[in-house]
């Protein structure tokens, strides 16, 4: 209560749970024996507390109890107002004799300031939040734009590999075509010239062989062109497959061949669709490779 001649109530409610000191309940009882307004309060309060302790389960009174406060009773000291005999029953002296209306002595205790986290606006949490919440969104849109940019930067040296790669091949190509020391050699079908023709250059120190055949007659889907490099000394070498288009022309180029492998002569046959590790006669295409080549 904001009027200094009644008790707050928050001192009725210790006084009204034995909670005050001896001193400070005496004082509160000599106010409360001369303002009705606070014995109201008071009485409110205590019925509060009642309900509380209503709900709360019920302890038996332990043996003797009843019987030592009656004794107590009867042993205060006779002839002493209500006031005083409260005062003695706290171990206080007895005061002197008081007017009938004593102002309340100031008897209110320093609060503890409130923890400041407790005063911390809600609209400044919402703001932290909506703030997290944005910086969150933030950064998985910067993730994923990172991942967007490396995805386009390992295509990019793919691409980038790859052209190389076709590079090098074209390279490789043109330095067998272009090649002094390469071998020419054109590939018939025996001593009368026929229709069906082969060029090819090879290069033996690089292991590098450019094929290219005309007027190729058409075979079955399940038989192929199969080229040989058939060396000086020891079994032909593979160099790869061909089918003829429409017009009958094929081409071999850069088959992975052994390199340094002088060339005596080089061969055409038809094999199944795989190919073949040994040559199957009869050789369709023949040619003597020039002696000298590198």
């Amino acid at each position: 209560m904001t009027d200094d001649r009644h008790i707050p109530q928050e001192e009725l409610a210790l006084h009204a749970m034995q909670a005050l000191s001896g001193e400070e309940s005496a004082a509160v009882r000599l106010h409360l024996a001369g303002c009705a307004e606070c014995r109201e309060q008071l009485a409110e309060i205590a019925g509060d507390l009642a309900l509380v302790a209503m709900s709360v389960e019920q302890q038996a009174v332990p043996e003797g109890t009843r019987q030592r406060f009656v004794d107590r009773i009867t042993a205060k000291p006779a002839g002493l107002p209500v006031q005083a005999e409260l005062l003695v029953e706290a171990g206080l002296p007895a005061p002197a004799e008081q007017p009938a209306r004593t102002p309340v002595i100031s008897i209110a205790r320093e609060k503890k300031a409130p923890r400041s986290w407790m005063w911390v606006p809600w609209t400044a949490v919402a703001a932290l939040l909506i703030l997290s919440t944005v910086l969150g969104v933030k950064i998985f849109q910067m993730n994923q734009q990172l991942d967007s940019e490396d995805a386009l930067l390992r295509q990019e040296e793919r691409l980038i590999q790859r052209q190389n790669g076709e590079n090098i091949r074209a390279q490789a190509l043109l330095d067998v075509l272009t090649a002094p020391t390469a071998q020419r050699v054109t590939l018939t079908t025996g001593k009368n010239p026929p229709a069906p023709s082969a060029r090819a250059v090879y290069l033996p120190s690089r292991g590098a062989l450019v094929m290219q055949a005309s007027n190729m007659q058409p075979l079955p889907p399940n038989k192929t062109y199969e080229l040989w490099v058939i060396p000086a000394s020891g079994a032909p070498i593979p160099a790869g497959l061909f089918r003829p288009d429409a017009s009958g022309s094929g081409s071999i180029v850069l088959p992975s061949i052994p390199q340094g492998v002088q060339a005596k002569a080089f061969g055409i046959t038809i094999e199944n669709a795989g190919g073949s590790n040994t040559p199957t006669l009869p050789i369709v295409l023949s040619g003597t490779a020039p002696v000298g080549g590198e």
